[in-house]
């Protein structure tokens, strides 16, 4: 499906993305994981064509990504960022029908097809409720579960989402996650970048862990996320439970009763 090999990127002689390899499998849920700086936005742009890496490259289904033109790019790979104004008042529909944008003829009009995707994926997102709602009033939450539902209705095999839950409460990190194990679940590929260790570890088939110095590790959450690699990550802030089958990734320092705050340097926030 997706293999990224041996990527090297550098900003203005400052590298950034240094030999990063890894393989995304059909209907792979993969974390892509790391703190501020990492390379994380880099690599995403690499991987959607956006910018060329100085080295290495990038493959979809066997074939250079440099090889495909802009519109049969966007027959293969959906992009989700982490929010987006659109100039004009649309509603949930015309928004999500946009996906259908790469599949239109020349004179761009949806036909039956277009429109029967479009309510495919509201539906499979659970905001088929909303169509005809200005998508400029919804919550954030029910925003990005627009946007999400527009790159399912692009039809297309991988899905990449940047932070999709950053700017989120906690109810609606937990419906955005639930609804990308559900796609995940029907065939379609997703690498999905996230701050939040704990994402990765419950809802994640695959993870890729990048630090200042690139790839750390790859895998299965239940291995790569251990004590070792986060001690490595967050500098000894953080301890890694076992809670009902499953990890948890909680603070050092603090007890049920009374928080004990201990003071770690902020390093940086780049």
């Amino acid at each position: 499906m997706l293999s990224v090999n041996n990527i090297c990127f550098a900003y203005n002689n400052t590298k950034v993305l240094d030999e990063i390899s890894f393989h995304l499998g059909k209907g792979e849920l993969c974390g892509l994981f790391g703190p501020n700086g990492s390379g994380k936005t880099t690599l995403f742009k690499c991987c959607l064509k956006f910018i060329r890496p100085d080295r290495g490259s990038v493959r979809f289904n066997g074939r250079d990504i440099k090889k495909f033109k802009t519109r049969e790019m966007a027959k293969q790979v959906a992009y989700v960022p982490q929010t987006h104004q659109p100039p004009f008042p649309f509603t949930v529909k015309e928004m999500v029908l946009m996906g259908r944008t790469p599949h239109l003829n020349r004179f761009y009009l949806p036909g039956n097809r277009d429109k029967k995707l479009m309510e495919q994926a509201m539906e499979m997102i659970n905001i088929s409720h909303l169509a005809d709602e200005p998508y400029d009033i919804l919550s954030g939450g029910q925003q990005q579960m627009v946007l999400i539902a527009r790159a399912l209705a692009q039809n297309t095999d991988l899905i990449l989402l940047d932070e999709p839950t950053s700017a989120l409460d906690f109810k609606n990190q937990v419906i955005i996650w639930k609804a990308l194990r559900r796609i995940a679940d029907q065939g379609i590929s997703i690498l999905a970048c996230s701050h939040d260790p704990n994402h990765v570890a419950w809802f994640c088939d695959t993870t890729v862990v990048l630090g200042n110095s690139g790839l750390i590790a790859n895998g299965d959450p239940d291995r790569v996320l251990c004590q070792d690699l986060m001690d490595k990550i967050y500098e000894n802030t953080c301890l890694v439970r076992d809670l009902e089958d499953m990890k948890m990734i909680v603070p050092k320092g603090l007890n049920r009763h009374r928080a004990q705050i201990i003071d770690f340097p902020i390093t940086g926030t780049s």
